[in-house]
């Protein structure tokens, strides 16, 4: 199959073109391969046809250069990839219960379009078990055909980071697995082709379908425990911080930093972990205690802000408050699960007027999803507070003079909350009413 691929015999398809599956499209067609890149967001598929890419995951100028990928919304194309590859979301809905949904969505579409002798490998983030217990009997219902015998399935999960340009699919240790030995190295092989680290063989589609789920578990939990730190010592008046600093001089010791965990997978893997372990009759202990402590830190920030705000005489109701950032991370636009705009829902129930600037963030995204509308900072004045919630490249030049022209002339000590340790703390002090998380 690689060496098919490789002269144009076969082709790719990869059904989802998001903030995994474009990077992947691109990845092959710049080793040669021919792409189908098959998503259902006319919009975004007319995108990247004008060469723009509204992920930023890949650049206009690498996107404009690639010229084997086919950008369509038409499923009958599909059927012109053997190896297909499925990078769909997988959220949670209502009560945090896994919404299967896309991936169910993906596997009817790939079945009414499957042909004899083709291999799916599944990337979204799923529970051990959805690879072979839910989307196999749906190809299977849907083509008419049989797996094991006319096509072939397998996991390889995505480990891409948004907006980390360094730790891309080409530089990251992929896992791949199969439902047999034969799939197995078929898939192997032809990640091989794009993956410079090479890849790592689980024995099973459910141990890679593990692997994965556990990965941003761990992550969630030692975030989760930085986060209860940060409340502790709050406190105690002690800057968690300094804390950590200091405790990160021992060898083994780890290196997190409390913040607010949103985006689409630490925010949310962990739940396909904890729903299938319910569901075996162990009601997780510490992962849906992390996950609690986690989803909570945007209350914990709201409440921190208005307690100083009345400790520096403002009036509450009215007050202006200035976000910067909206993003659920620093330098990517994707606003999935962005818990800062919980932190804004937080502080309008104490009818703070809220301000929010994002130079990375699609705006159109964010009014149509959340009902959001930015401000230019050039245009912002007289305000109470600002909250530094995102560490954008943007943000980083920003100079005390530049946010003291934010306030009001008469402000002596104006307030800033710098959620990300932006900012030099001995600096900020002399001229601030300064916190940090």
């Amino acid at each position: 199959m690689n060496s098919k691929i490789l002269t144009g015999q076969e082709k790719i398809t990869v059904i989802g073109m998001g903030y995994v599956g474009l990077p992947l499209a691109v990845a092959f067609a710049e080793k040669g391969a021919s792409v189908i890149g098959f998503d259902l967001n006319e919009l975004k598929i007319n995108k990247y046809k004008n060469g723009e890419d509204p992920t930023n995951e890949v650049g206009e100028d690498r996107l404009k250069t690639v010229k084997t990928i086919e950008y369509t919304t038409d499923e009958k194309k599909i059927s012109e990839g053997k190896f297909i590859i499925v990078a769909v979301p997988t959220p949670v809905g209502k009560n945090n219960i896994p919404d299967l949904g896309p991936v169910e969505g993906a596997s009817r579409v790939i079945g009414r379009n499957l042909i004899k002798g083709s291999y799916v490998v599944f990337e979204s983030t799923v529970y051990p078990g959805v690879t072979e217990d839910i989307c196999v009997p749906i190809l299977e219902k849907e083509s008419g055909l049989k797996c094991g015998v006319d096509f072939k399935v397998g996991y390889s999960p995505e480990r891409v980071n948004p907006g980390d340009k360094v730790n891309t699919v080409e530089t990251i240790v992929k896992i791949v697995s199969g439902m047999d030995e034969e799939s197995l190295g078929t898939i192997a092989k032809v990640y091989e082709i794009i993956v410079r680290p090479g890849v790592h063989r689980a024995s099973s589609i459910k141990v890679a379908e593990a692997a994965k789920v556990i990965e941003n578990s761990q992550r969630d939990v030692n975030i989760a425990f930085v986060n209860e730190l940060a409340m502790i010592f709050e406190k105690m008046g002690i800057d968690t911080h300094e804390v950590l600093e200091a405790a990160g001089t021992k060898w083994n010791f780890l290196k997190f930093l409390p913040g607010l965990v949103g985006g689409h997978c630490i925010g949310v893997d962990p739940y396909y972990l904890t729903y299938k372990s319910e569901e075996l009759g162990y009601i997780s202990q510490l992962i849906l205690s992390g996950r609690r402590i986690n989803d909570g830190m945007s209350k914990f920030v709201a409440e921190k802000c208005v307690k100083e705000m009345i400790k520096a005489g403002k009036v509450i109701r009215g007050a202006k408050v200035l976000i910067l950032g909206l993003t659920f991370k620093e330098n990517c636009p994707d606003l999935r699960n962005s818990k800062v705009v919980d932190v804004i829902k937080e502080l309008k129930e104490y009818e703070v007027e809220i301000l929010i600037n994002d130079p990375v963030a699609n705006s159109h995204e964010a009014e149509e999803e959340y009902g959001i509308k930015f401000t230019a900072i050039d245009v912002v004045k007289n305000i109470d507070a600002v909250i530094m919630a995102v560490k954008h490249d943007e943000f980083m030049t920003i100079t005390k003079n530049d946010l003291k022209k934010l306030y009001a002339k008469s402000e002596e000590k104006p307030l800033i909350f710098d959620l990300k340790g932006i900012f030099n703390k001995k600096e900020m002090v002399e001229e601030f009413n300064y916190w940090r998380m």
